[in-house]
């Protein structure tokens, strides 16, 4: 009995540690504003791998948002979506990197950053991308 005691003193003192805290939710002042996110979307559409010189009409679906993410000083937004038209068959996956600095965004080439990064959907773009 006296084994006993001190593993069931460890099991109790084991299960009744409190556990480790979770990560805090991003707060609402993270998230983009609705200016910003047509800002995004608006800046998306201009590039060629989202259909802006496509002579063919395209439709977007499942776009999806990711930001802000700071990385190494630099507050990016990342963008993707489901674009289907200018191919038959399998839709294009096109995706942006953005950089927003002084209230001003810029596209730029770094698409590893966003790997491993939470999105959330992004109708903004669906919306605009499809009333063209």
């Amino acid at each position: 009995m006296r084994r006993v005691a001190p593993v069931l003193a460890l099991a109790l003192t084991i299960t009744a540690a409190p556990a480790a805290p979770k990560a805090a939710k991003p707060a609402a002042e993270d998230a983009p504003s609705p200016a910003l996110k047509q800002r995004i979307a608006a800046l998306a559409l201009k590039q060629v791998d989202f259909g802006s010189v496509s002579l063919l009409p395209v439709r977007f679906e499942g776009s999806r948002l990711a930001g802000p993410i700071e990385d190494g000083g630099r507050t990016l937004y990342c963008v993707s979506s489901r674009m289907s038209g200018r191919t038959f068959g399998k839709p294009e996956r096109p995706k942006a990197v953005m950089r927003y600095a002084a209230d001003r965004l810029e596209v730029i080439d770094d698409d590893e950053v966003c790997t491993g990064h939470r999105s959330q959907p992004f109708p903004e773009l669906d919306a605009l991308g499809n009333a063209r």
